[in-house]
């Protein structure tokens, strides 16, 4: 019998870098032949086309099907209803691969993911080889995983004797739980001290020895990422999760996203100004997308966790497509149509 097909699950919240990590893994494939599942939140496919434009796929539809994008929520929500014929797909082509990599949602639970990889289906074809968390240490060490983190404060100084965890700290609780290997990512943004009051924290989440890698800008070897051999979905009671009792989950159901996609270009600093203003008015947790900018053949990518933003010029603006803004929001409770009004107003 052929050996499994590895696949690794790259998990981590909201903005910690996991599509900059697995584009710097295309990059540097070592020869690798890569598919790649990219479960985007929102119906706009930022992420997946951001790994199209790595410069390593070639422009043939054989070669760019190798990055598959899920759009209907969260895998750990749709996985059988969308991962089980995708798997199916990809294990059809098993001989021409040498393994999967797929992108979690930053909302998504890695554990009922690496279930699936029992179902007979799947299970005699693909072995999950390790599950990666990518930690962004400037938000974690600034608490941003929660909700609110200052009105949890305000509340546990008022009854020490509660737990006052919001469902982004139990999801954060829970990919570090499932962790083979934890990427400290952004570790430039924070001082020593805050980066070991962070690493501490995740010592505590890890329910194994599990070794913690600080990276810049994801730009890891293979060699770290691959080849751990894990089975881990033969190896799931050692990874607790806050769900493991439940027939299912939720998710926090006002957590939503909305997208704008407008045919105006923008000037790059007005309009980190005017989504500074917005991260202010709503509880928004990232922003993503591309950006047309006037004079320019380039396409600007933009990405911002909070009040900080990241920008770049990914490609050119190729002929046959329109020069349009698209950009995507996730957050609780979005008011979808004064984004797009102050947005409009530029």
């Amino acid at each position: 019998m052929a050996a499994k097909l590895p696949v690794t699950v790259i998990t981590g919240f909201l903005g910690s870098g996991k599509t900059t990590l697995i584009r710097h893994l295309l990059q540097n494939n070592q020869g690798r032949r890569i598919a790649v599942v990219v479960n985007e939140f929102g119906e706009l496919g930022i992420d997946g086309e951001l790994l199209r434009s790595c410069g390593v796929c070639p422009e043939d539809a054989d070669a760019n099907s190798n990055i598959v994008e899920l759009t209907n929520g969260c895998l750990c929500c749709t996985v059988q209803e969308e991962f089980l014929p995708t798997m199916q797909e990809l294990l059809k082509r098993r001989d021409s691969l040498d393994c999967i990599v797929i992108e979690t949602s930053g909302l998504a639970l890695p554990k009922p993911l690496v279930k699936a990889f029992r179902w007979p289906e799947i299970r005699n074809a693909a072995t999950v080889d390790a599950v990666i968390t990518v930690v962004d240490c400037e938000a974690v060490a600034a608490g941003t995983f929660a909700s609110n983190p200052e009105a949890v404060e305000e509340e546990r100084k008022a009854d020490p004797n509660l737990e006052h965890e919001t469902p982004l700290q139990e999801l954060f609780e829970d990919q570090l739980a499932c962790a083979d290997l934890v990427i400290l990512n952004k570790t430039d943004l924070v001082d020593a001290q805050q980066q070991a009051e962070v690493v501490d924290l995740i010592k505590k989440e890890l329910s194994r020895t599990v070794k913690i890698v600080q990276s810049d800008g994801g730009k890891l070897s293979p060699d770290i990422l691959m080849g751990f051999q894990a089975a881990v979905e033969d190896n799931l009671e050692s990874r607790p999760s806050h769900h493991d009792t439940e027939e299912d989950h939720d998710h926090d159901h006002e957590i939503n996203s909305t997208h704008l996609i407008l045919d105006q270009a923008f000037d790059p600093d007005k309009l980190k100004q005017q989504l500074e203003a917005l991260v202010q008015q709503q509880e928004i947790y990232r922003i993503k997308g591309f950006v047309a900018v006037p004079n320019k053949a380039m396409r600007l990518v933009l990405q911002g966790v909070g009040n900080r933003f990241e920008q770049f010029y990914d490609r050119p603006w190729q002929p046959e497509e329109p020069r349009q803004t698209q950009l995507v929001f996730i957050g609780r409770a979005l008011d979808s149509a004064q984004i797009q009004s102050q947005l409009s107003l530029n």
